[in-house]
Order: structure tokens, then C-alpha cells, then sequence
């Protein structure tokens, strides 16, 4: 079989990966509650990196999916009863780290496959993004539904994530394991030099993008302006994308063949891996941070997330899958510790079951957990501080894993 067959066979098998989710969001009831009264809340906008996408699986295995199910089949059922999404594929999982607890509300009004600006895509699913869109017919952009919501709840810190998107992240992922699938390791095709993964990456895509991050990020403060907060009210904080991937060299599976994929499910060429959290990453979480410099907003804070999956990441060889490391399942004893926090990514051929593609890469249960404990630490309390989350040890601290904000 010829490299272009190889190519063609694995991007058909690959192309539902491109679509993230459906999105659109209810309008929020009103409550007595509004600016400085009533019970506290962070709410958090942005993508799937924040919505919760992949929190109801707890590890990665391929022995059947409900050896892994943590949160069932329920997990992103987001209306007042827990019977519905609000959106469909929408996946605000009950894991996502709007939910710190403590006596501070949360609420989720991210969406997986938002950028920063609303869109329909070629499906005609209606994505929401950091803007005030409104059809007059339900479809609102993110920064409205915020505004609306602050209106009658006490929010006090709004947590984003967004940009990845905008980078194209789905379709870069794509490309990389499509072209791990369809070429042999003699003869390695790999996805950081194509030119529509480079595309992203020139200097004039880069100053697009983080022109539009900035944006997004003022319609966030106009929209808690507007619904009557004074900026010293309310602080934002622009969190970074983790790692999900390690380098080629700590991944467990050879190169050699596909069990990376088929059995691992993360089909990246070592030089792939290595490129992307050497390059992609590093300027993709840039371009967030300038983007949060370029708004000139004051009441924000940055929640760096790159290392906070380090050492659970995808394939990486400090841990396995259930099945790898003499696991029953998720709830076996130190499983939190030697099984993955990132989902695998899935094909047609493997997302069966209760699967799905657009949950591939995500962090998972364990992953949305190590969010939230990273965003109560930021909370601090109510004297909101930035800072850089890693682990900070092994087990579970109230139910979490244990990490650290420094």
C-alpha cells in the first residue's frame, strides 16, 4: 500500500476528529442574587479545555468503557435536573473546574469547539464564542450569556480558556495522526512541516490570533461592566493549555508498527511529539499571555497550566492503562496515580461504546480534577492570585489529586 492510499484511508477515519461540538446555551433564569449579593460564583467561558470535555472517564483502557465510567452515563447533563445537555455535545462535564465548591457557585458557559468569535460551522452547528451574538432566537454568544448571568449571581472570578481553537488545534491533531497512521517508520511523514499545520504557526496568523484572544477577552469585561460589576468587583483569570502529550522519548510504545495508536492512542511520530510541546504549545500559551498584555485589563491573573498534567500525560511511560498496570478499574487503589489524565484520541474504528471523537486529547476525570483544584487554589479564598499548578504528590486530597499553585 502506497503512502497516499495509507493518508487517504486514515483521514477518512480521522475526519469527525475536526468537529469538537454542537453549541448553544439557555438563557439563565433570573435570581434576586446580582453584583456583590448572594452566594459567590466563578464562571468560566472558553473551549473544551475548560468546559469539561472527556471528565467522565477516569484513565484510558481498552477492555471495555465502564471500567473507566466515573461519572456515567449522566456526565455532561448540565439542565436544572441533571436529565440534558442544555447543548448537545456541548460535554460540561459535573468534573469541570468551574465547581470548586466550598460554598462558591460555578457555573459552565464554555463550550468544546468554541474559538473566539461565534460561527456556524459546515455541519451548521452554532458555536458560540466570546462575543455578544444574538439571533433573537436562543443563539447567544458566550460574553452575552455571561453578562445575563452576572446580572443575578455574585460572580466574583471568570476563569477562560480560549484560543486553541483558533490555531485549529482539532484539525493539527488530525493531520499528525493521520500521517503517523499513513506512513511507515522507515519512511516517516510527519505532520509539523505540512503546510496546512505551518499555516497556523506564521507570524502574521499568530498576531491575528492574538488580536482576536484580546478581544474576546475585553467582551468578557464589558459584559461584567454591563451587567453592573466596577472592574475592581470581579477578577479575570486567562489560564494556559497543559501538556498533553510527552515528548517522543517518554512515550511507552515503539515507533515501530501501530500499537501507538491502535493500543496507546497517540499516534504522533516521536519528531511530532517533540515539535509540539517545543513549538506548537509554547506559542500557542504565548500568544495567550500577549493577547492578555495587548487587552490592558488590570483585574486579571494568569493560571498556568502547562506542566499541570506532567507525569500523567497521554502514553507517557510513568504511567499505562488500566489493563498495563494490574488495574480492575478506575476506582482500584493508586489508580489516580499510574493511569493517564489525558483521553485517548479515538477514530471512527475506536470510538465505540459511549466514546467520543471530540473527547480525544482532553484531560479526563482525573485530569478535569487537577483543573479544579489548580482554579480553588487561584480562588484563594476570594483573594483571586495567578501562579503555576503542577503535582504536588501522590493520592487523593478530598477526593482530588493532589496539586500545587506556586
Amino acid at each position: 500500500m502506497t503512502r497516499t492510499t495509507l493518508r487517504r484511508a486514515a483521514s477518512a477515519a480521522l475526519a469527525p476528529l475536526a468537529v469538537l461540538a454542537v453549541t448553544t446555551v439557555a438563557a439563565a433564569p433570573a435570581y434576586a442574587d446580582g453584583p456583590g449579593v448572594g452566594t459567590p460564583y466563578v464562571a468560566t467561558v472558553g473551549d473544551s479545555y475548560i468546559s469539561g470535555e472527556a471528565g467522565r472517564w477516569a484513565g484510558n483502557t481498552n477492555n471495555g468503557s465502564s471500567l473507566i465510567d466515573a461519572l456515567g452515563s449522566t456526565a455532561y447533563f448540565d439542565n436544572a435536573a441533571r436529565t440534558a445537555e442544555q447543548i448537545s455535545r456541548c460535554h460540561r462535564s459535573w468534573a469541570a473546574s468551574a465547581h470548586i465548591g466550598g460554598g462558591v457557585g460555578g457555573v459552565v458557559l464554555a463550550c468544546s469547539g468554541a474559538k473566539t468569535g461565534t460561527f456556524t460551522d459546515s455541519s451548521g452547528s452554532f458555536k458560540p464564542g466570546l462575543d455578544f451574538y444574538d439571533n433573537g432566537a436562543g443563539n447567544r454568544g458566550q460574553a452575552a450569556l455571561l453578562q445575563s448571568f452576572a446580572a443575578n449571581h455574585n460572580v466574583t472570578m471568570v476563569v477562560v480558556s480560549i484560543g486553541g481553537n483558533d490555531f485549529n488545534f482539532a484539525s493539527i491533531i488530525q493531520s499528525c495522526v493521520t500521517d503517523f497512521l499513513g506512513s511507515p517508520s522507515w519512511w516517516k511523514d510527519y505532520c509539523y512541516d505540512d503546510s496546512s499545520v505551518t499555516a497556523n504557526f506564521t507570524s502574521a496568523n499568530v498576531a491575528a490570533v492574538k488580536t482576536k484572544i484580546a478581544t474576546a477577552l475585553t467582551n468578557v469585561r464589558t459584559a461584567m461592566r454591563t451587567a453592573g460589576y466596577a472592574d475592581t468587583a470581579w477578577t479575570m483569570v486567562v489560564q494556559t493549555y497543559p501538556s498533553p502529550l510527552p515528548n517522543g522519548a517518554g512515550i511507552r510504545y515503539s515507533e515501530s508498527g501501530y500499537t501507538r495508536q491502535n493500543t496507546g492512542g497517540c499516534g504522533f511520530w516521536n519528531k511530532d511529539a517533540d515539535w509540539a510541546n517545543a513549538s506548537a504549545l509554547p506559542t500557542i500559551n504565548s500568544t495567550v499571555r500577549g493577547a492578555v498584555t495587548a487587552s490592558g485589563i488590570a483585574n486579571v491573573k494568569i493560571l498556568d497550566l502547562t506542566s499541570a498534567l506532567n507525569g500523567r500525560r497521554l502514553c507517557e511511560n510513568t504511567v499505562g492503562l488500566l489493563e498495563e498496570k494490574g488495574l480492575a478499574s478506575w476506582t482500584s487503589a493508586g489508580a489516580v496515580d499510574k493511569t493517564e489524565w489525558v483521553d485517548q484520541i479515538r477514530t471512527v474504528s475506536t470510538a465505540t461504546s459511549n466514546y467520543y471523537i471530540q473527547e480525544s486529547l482532553h484531560p479526563n476525570y482525573w485530569g478535569e480534577l487537577a483543573e479544579r483544584s489548580c482554579v480553588r487554589q487561584a480562588y484563594n479564598g476570594g483573594a483571586v492570585k495567578g501562579g503555576t499548578c503542577t503535582i504536588a504528590g501522590t493520592g487523593l486530597l478530598n477526593g482530588e489529586p493532589r496539586m500545587t499553585l506556586q
